[in-house]
């Protein structure tokens, strides 16, 4: 069985067990979280698609960790105008372990 649950305006395929990264979320580590935005769902040999939504469905997921990734450097120059921009980015992001999906 497996999912495709939409998140932080990207979507997922996701089936129980799987680690996932997805777009920071407010919760802790180890709490639990529910993600009701299921686009499609796959039950052994029967696939309903949502329109947009499948009704009822829904995926919960378990916080693994919130982390965030490497050092990004945004650097911007306009030639012979002695213009120089220097910046870093670091994105936030959460761990998700899912553990159930209900139809």
């Amino acid at each position: 069985m497996f999912a495709v649950v939409k998140t932080g305006g990207k979507q997922y395929k996701v089936a129980q067990g799987d680690v996932i990264q997805v777009e920071k979320l407010p919760a802790e580590a180890g709490k639990s979280v529910e993600l009701n935005e299921v686009l499609a769902l796959f039950d052994g040999g029967k696939l309903t698609v949502g329109a947009p939504m499948v009704k009822g469905a829904k995926v919960t997921a378990e916080v693994v960790a919130q982390n965030r990734t490497g050092k990004l450097i945004v650097f911007k120059k306009k030639r012979r105008q002695n213009y120089r921009r220097k910046k870093h980015q670091r994105q936030e992001y959460t761990v998700l372990k899912i553990t159930a999906i209900k139809a």
